[in-house]
This record gives structure tokens, sequence and C-alpha cells, in this order.
């Protein structure tokens, strides 16, 4: 016969088990909650024949119901548009533009026609870049995150918003041509304070620099070791 104490240390042990469960899964809509945001339990995901095995164009534009331009893809995209006024691109991208429902672009990617074609990706403010992603042909890549300008209007453009708004790019990543890799921090004034890195000889590094951009202290354990 089983011991009392046994039997009862047993159950305490299944009754934390199963709170411990409980306690671990993640926070989740009910059941009741998606079935109310259900649209269909058979959506559209293939067509049986394709009209066409083969479209040629230019320039295919896609529209929300009301007609608004929402994507366009594009041998060259045109140029950005931003709180209903267009603007000239930097330089010719062919890829896909996206829109908001104002049709205001808010990113795309493509191939820019830059310094011998460069790989590029961007998400945007309401008028300046968000995030973005450029891949160089001689192999350098970058990623950058822009802090949100203020959203300054101009009277004399019928008080619309003025894109490139001076911000400063808080987070840099990248790779440089020859792999040396690089994460740089900056403040509100777009100064680099913080920079991590790989030295030549492969110690990993922490660079802390002033306001001139000057490093004034480095942290590289392994290297001071040696």
């Amino acid at each position: 016969m089983n011991h009392p104490l046994a039997a009862a240390v047993a159950l305490l042990a299944l009754i934390a088990g199963s709170a411990a469960a409980q306690e671990a899964e993640p926070r989740r809509p009910s059941l009741e909650t998606l079935e109310r945001i259900i649209e269909t339990r058979e959506p559209e995901i293939r067509v049986a024949v394709p009209e066409q095995g083969r479209i040629t164009a230019r320039r295919i534009d896609i529209v929300d119901e009301d007609g608004t331009i929402r994507m366009t893809l594009a041998a060259e995209t045109p140029a950005p548009i931003i709180d209903g006024i267009q603007y000239r691109r930097a330089f010719d991208v062919s890829g896909v533009i996206l829109y908001d429902e104002d049709g205001s672009e808010r990113g795309g990617f493509g191939v820019a026609d830059v310094d011998g074609g460069m790989a590029v990706l961007a998400l945007d403010h309401p008028a300046m870049d968000a995030i973005g992603w450029r891949v160089s042909p001689d192999g350098a890549v970058s990623f950058t995150v822009n802090a949100a300008p203020p959203l300054v209007r101009e009277p004399g453009l019928g008080d619309r918003l003025v894109p490139g708004v001076a911000t400063s790019t808080r987070i840099r990543l990248s790779v440089a041509a020859d792999g040396t890799p690089a994460v740089a921090l900056a403040d509100a004034g777009d100064r680099p304070r913080v920079r991590m890195t790989v030295t030549e000889e492969g110690y990993g590094a922490i660079e802390f620099l002033n306001a001139a951009g000057e490093v004034v202290h480095v942290l590289a354990p392994e290297r001071d070791l040696r």
C-alpha cells in the first residue's frame, strides 16, 4: 500500500507541474476572438489557369477600390510623392514602390542605377526614410535606422509636408568592402558616439567617440590581455 505522505507529495508535484505549464503558455487571442476576425477559412491562394504565361510591361500599378495607386512595379520607378507633391528622385531605381492610402510613398525596394548597380530597400517615415538597406557592387553592405524628424509644413506649398527635414541616423550597421563589420550608435546631433567593430587582428572592440568624432576610449579585452 502506498504511503500517505508519498501520495500527497506526488499530488502536490502534479498540481505544481500543471500550474507551471499554464504559466508557461503565452498570452494569445481566444478562439472566440479569432472567429470574429476570420474573413474566410478558404482564401484564394492560387489561380487554376493563368490568363497569360508572361506579361511584358514597363510599369504595372496596383490600385485600391477607389483607384489610388498602392504599389508600382516599374523598370524606372516614378519619382517620390510626398503629401500630394512629386519630387525628383536622387537616382533612378527599377523595382517596387509602396504607397499609403493618400498616395504618398512609404517604401520600396529595387536596384538603383548608381555605382554600377546598388540593391536598395527602404521603409519611410511620412516625409523621410526610416530604415534603409544598401548592397553595393564592391561588397559593402549597410543598414541604417533614422529617427523620425518633426513634421514640418510649408505654407508656400499649400501647407504640405516638407521632405528631407534634418534628423539623425541613430543606428548604422555595416560591413565594409574589405569585410570589416561595424555597429555605430549616434546621438541626436547625428554624431557617432559608440562603435563596435572587429580589429584587423581579429579582436572585438568597442570605441567611444567625442562630439568631434575622435576616439577617446577603446575597450578590447582580448587585445589588452595579450
